[in-house]
């Protein structure tokens, strides 16, 4: 399919940093063939007025876990152990075949609607995930969470066993959509002889690393007390960092671990709604960033944010880095902007994709900038994170295929997820 939007407003990038440019934007397939000027030639091209939008890279979920949205709004106003050990866990223990597909389709419909197009998953049921990314036609990258208590655990061996088998099944299909991670779940869940174990597999797959880290302060002191180093410190000496990693929350991060993560090239995915909900703190992203350290955005999962939607995350980020450090300049808008698309790209290993140029995959969103809380047009790089809500998406785009456009979602069936999602929540809760 050939199309060509003319009349709209582009978000491009240039040596400076972002800008916006007036004209057009042509799509060839799963690609973007030219931006700005159209070519004389047109044939074969469906027009379409872009009048009153803005075209912009499609935002990239840089750590979430989609299946959470049946844990929505259940498990509260908790501190994180409560949250996680005395709530969550009980109900995934709940969850039967096939429950995962439908939260995680429910999600995918969530981001797709407030303009995320890219994500990075963990989960704990193969297969059913990553074939709602399939049926939806998201771009995403599947990491089955993983624990083990030691070397030869039977629970953790069979759990890594399963993520293996699952990306040999699936890395090929999906027009290269569905890429994977392995996923050691965290410090605490993971023991050092298991996480080499599932080092090995991953220089064998040739896939990254999703971890969580330093997330807590209760895992701060129960790591320095049991092996009398930081979290950071820990991984590090597994090996860990010597493979692509994206280590999601990293709250608490001393020097010596900024310093090991910039020379490491540990991409951080900072979660700042899902931390402020537990309690957990707020990341220093301006220090990460004062470093060289790749920062991405994630929402977490709909467990501990309540909802997937990146511009509210977007928004978080900016705000909360000034007011920490005192500073308006901590964090811009531009910063915000480059951490939520170019960056999360970098993170996640999806060549051609988290900015717009000819060449690049088309995953892209339109925003209706006409909206009252856009208005007027005095800065649209500011009014994407102070203003924007996610409301403002009307069409959304994952390899030139259009996914929503006009609050409809093409490949999710919204009546069927909703049916589905809420036996499965009558169950699980009561």
């Amino acid at each position: 399919m050939k199309m060509l939007f003319r009349n709209t407003k582009i978000l491009c990038e240039n040596e400076n940093g972002f800008e916006i440019i007036d004209g057009s934007i042509g799509i060839d397939g799963d690609r973007i063939a030219f931006v700005g000027e159209a070519p004389e030639d047109i044939s074969g091209y469906e027009t379409v007025d872009g009048k009153g939008q803005l075209v912009m890279p499609g935002l990239i979920n840089s750590h979430t876990h989609a299946y959470m949205t049946v844990f929505r709004n259940v498990a509260d106003d908790l501190m994180f152990d409560d949250w996680l050990f005395g709530n969550i866990m009980p109900r995934e223990d709940k969850l039967l075949p096939g429950d995962s597909y439908w939260g995680t389709m429910l999600g995918i419909g969530e981001m797709l609607k407030s303009g995320t197009t890219a994500f990075l998953d963990m989960y704990i049921f193969t297969d059913e995930n990553v074939q709602a990314v399939e049926d939806s036609g998201i771009r995403a990258v599947m990491s089955r969470g993983l624990s083990g208590i030691r070397a030869g655990d039977e629970g953790g061996n069979r759990r890594l066993s399963e993520a293996v088998a699952e990306i040999k099944k699936w890395r090929s299909q999906g027009n290269g959509r569905i890429t994977f991670m392995l996923a050691p779940h965290a410090p605490y869940s993971c023991a050092p002889d298991y996480i080499k174990e599932v080092l090995e597999c991953a220089r064998e797959l040739n896939v990254g690393i999703h971890t969580h880290l330093a997330e807590s302060r209760n895992e701060i002191k129960n790591i320095a007390e049991t092996y009398g180093c930081t979290p950071v410190e820990y991984m590090e000496r597994t090996g860990m960092f010597d493979l692509p990693t994206v280590a999601a929350h990293c709250v608490y991060l001393t020097d010596s671990d900024m310093d090991i993560f910039a020379d490491k090239g540990v991409s951080i995915a900072t979660n700042p709604v899902s931390n402020l909900k537990l309690a957990n703190g707020i990341a220093p992203v301006k220090k990460y960033l004062d470093r060289g350290i790749n920062v991405c955005l994630g929402t977490d999962g709909a467990a501990s944010n309540n909802c997937l939607n990146m511009f509210r995350d977007l928004s978080f980020l900016t705000l909360l880095n000034k007011g920490v450090f005192e500073d308006p300049l901590a964090v811009s808008a531009e910063d915000g902007l480059r951490i939520a698309t170019v960056n999360g790209a970098k993170a996640l290993g999806l060549e051609n994709t988290g900015s717009i140029k000819a060449g690049n995959k088309a995953d892209l969103i339109f925003i209706d900038i006409n909206r009252l809380n856009m208005f007027p047009h005095n800065n649209i790089i500011s009014s994407l994170a102070y203003s924007a809500n996610g409301s403002e998406v009307t069409r959304v785009m994952v390899d030139g295929k259009i996914l929503m456009e006009n609050g409809e979602l093409k490949t999710v069936d919204e009546e069927r997820v909703r049916f589905e999602v809420a036996r499965i929540a009558d169950r699980i809760n009561n």
